[in-house]
């Protein structure tokens, strides 16, 4: 079948590596999206050597007969290229003016595209997200909080935070010609945050980042899911040159407030101007408060008290005045 896609019709883009086990939940969500344009579903598979293309040939007769257009490519490799060159090749192949992230393993509300789309319309150089409903339900409880109850200006100013995109990956919705303009996705495989890196650079151009408070995904945690490869140490690294770039850099002086084991390796972790622009360490504990000091290459003051008292008696501003790291 050939299904002239209409202007402004939306692609989901969909990467996929072994994901038997999801894909029929996946891709029926697909196929009960409410709105009412043009669509299509763009499949990359990345060496998959499981059933999934089987799924996905099933499915493609289903959604082509439900006016969606199913667009398949791929690779049969001996080793998958990686999730940002899946997804790059899923976009590559694609034809429509907005782009839906979706993982094989998520399973999308009927009214997603629909909701975030109208949201995209209003914000064009913005990533769209969503709140999301986690499974297993009660696991990662703190970042799924994270996730669903960040203020809208808290989108901006946690950017820095050990959760990472303060929308999550799968739940991305934008236009093309930002994406375009942004992107693409890094390809270095396997261990690359890719979806980090990507957010860092939209932020870099001026990009907005904006969440529809519904909740429009299933998202699943799975131990062995491609994030997982991810070193921490690796991340870390990223985000303490995001911190500088973005923040530091534009402060004459600044306190840190922690003084146990993650504010130290932050404290080590600076380039050695930043450092020198670190007037004080604080915290709440008063074992950490009795030490007196932190010394590394240079002694440094230790002052403590409650963060969230002294946050309110000092009128601080999130963004302006403090940032939150971990």
């Amino acid at each position: 079948m050939f299904f002239p896609l209409k202007k402004n019709a939306k692609s989901i883009i969909l990467p996929v590596h072994d994901a038997e086990p999801w894909l029929d939940e996946c891709l029926r969500s697909v196929l009960q999206q409410d709105f009412q344009g043009s669509m299509e579903l763009s499949v990359f598979n990345d060496g998959s050597k499981d059933k999934s293309m089987t799924i996905i040939e099933k499915w493609k007769v289903k959604l082509e007969g439900s006016g969606i257009l199913v667009v398949i490519g791929g690779h049969n490799c001996p080793s998958p290229r990686g999730v940002g060159y899946a997804k790059n090749q899923a976009i590559a192949q694609s034809s429509g003016s907005y782009l839906c992230f979706l993982d094989s393993d998520d399973v999308m509300m009927p009214q997603r595209v629909r909701l975030q789309h109208e949201a995209a319309a209003r914000h064009p150089t913005s990533i769209i997200g969503c709140q999301v409903r986690r499974e297993p339900p009660n696991s990662t409880e703190r970042y799924t909080r994270w996730i669903n109850q960040l203020a809208p200006d808290q989108l901006l100013t946690q950017v820095f935070t050990s959760h990472g995109p303060t929308v999550v990956m799968p739940t991305w919705f934008c236009s093309r010609a930002w994406f375009s303009h942004v992107g693409p996705f890094d390809e270095g495989g396997r261990g690359v945050p890719e979806d980090l890196l990507f957010f860092y650079d939209h932020l870099r151009r001026g990009g907005g980042v904006v969440r529809v408070d519904q909740s429009l995904l299933l998202y699943r945690f799975r131990p062995g899911a491609a994030t997982q490869s991810v070193l921490e140490s690796t991340i870390w690294t990223h985000r303490v040159c995001f911190l500088e770039e973005r923040a530091l850099r534009h402060w004459a002086t600044f306190t840190i407030w922690n003084a146990g084991r993650q504010g130290r390796r932050l404290y080590r972790s600076l380039s050695e101007g930043a450092r020198r622009k670190v007037v004080a360490f604080c915290d709440v504990d008063e074992k950490k408060i009795q030490k007196g000091f932190y010394c590394y290459e240079e002694s440094q003051d230790l002052t403590g008290g409650a963060l969230e008292d002294n946050l309110r008696s000092l009128h601080l501003q999130e963004g302006r005045d403090f940032l939150h790291f971990s």
